[in-house]
């Protein structure tokens, strides 16, 4: 048999075999279909938490290893006064951020100018911004990432072009996992998500050139969190 029929050989025998059935975008996955799923891939996932001390422990150590900053402080205020000592040391001269509860606070006390991407920005004016504050959508204790959405972070490139990337969170927007984060964004959004959606898990990095970890190859060379 060539090497040809060989290949065709494998491809018939593996047509044989029936595909799970795909869920479709909107749907959810039940019965016995949905469970199996889960179970499939928690396997590659670290195990969840379900208590809030411990899922602040474990996000914890999940920044520790990715190199983020992770601030769990009393209140707003206590986020405030650890920003403004980290603007001070790194020698801010100008911030981009966006409108939100939480970042107009934030910014109002560092005093610095301020690009705001709500209202419309240079492209070149945002990379040259020392950091970019943002709000988000959620914090997943199982793996430390943070997710940042279009409509709720200032759009696609505020936690991406500026060299450091502040976000501030409330306590309640820290969930165990990767599927209960799903959860919440369906809840949240429905049928009508975001045109952009991102996990971001640690500050950018790469190891391609002889697997030397290098940070801020592709974005932000720092991540810093607040969580209050």
């Amino acid at each position: 048999m060539s090497e040809r029929e060989n290949i065709l050989d494998r491809i018939r025998a593996a047509l044989r075999v029936p595909a799970p059935r795909p869920v479709l975008h909107g749907q959810v996955a039940r019965g016995a279909y949905a469970t199996k799923t889960a179970g499939h891939f928690q396997q590659w996932l670290p195990p969840g938490r379900k208590l809030f001390t411990e899922q602040v422990e474990l996000f914890c150590d999940r920044s520790a290893e990715l190199k983020t900053d992770f601030h769990l402080v009393p209140s707003l205020d206590e986020a405030e006064i650890v920003l403004a000592q980290i603007a001070g040391a790194e020698n801010w001269k100008r911030i981009a951020t966006h409108s939100g509860p939480l970042t107009d606070a934030a910014v109002s006390r560092l005093g610095l100018p301020t690009l705001n991407t709500t209202a419309g920005y240079e492209v070149n004016e945002l990379e040259a911004c020392d950091a970019g504050i943002t709000e988000c959508d959620a914090l997943i204790a199982q793996t430390g990432s943070v997710i940042v959405t279009s409509r709720d972070s200032g759009g696609r490139a505020l936690s991406v072009l500026p060299p450091h990337h502040v976000v501030i969170a409330r306590r309640e927007q820290l969930v165990a996992d990767l599927p209960a984060a799903f959860v919440l964004l369906q809840k949240k959004y429905g049928a009508n998500y975001p045109s952009m959606i991102s996990f971001v898990t640690g500050p950018s990095r790469t190891g391609d050139i002889e697997r030397i970890l290098v940070l801020g190859a592709h974005g932000p060379k720092k991540l810093t969190i607040f969580c209050f």
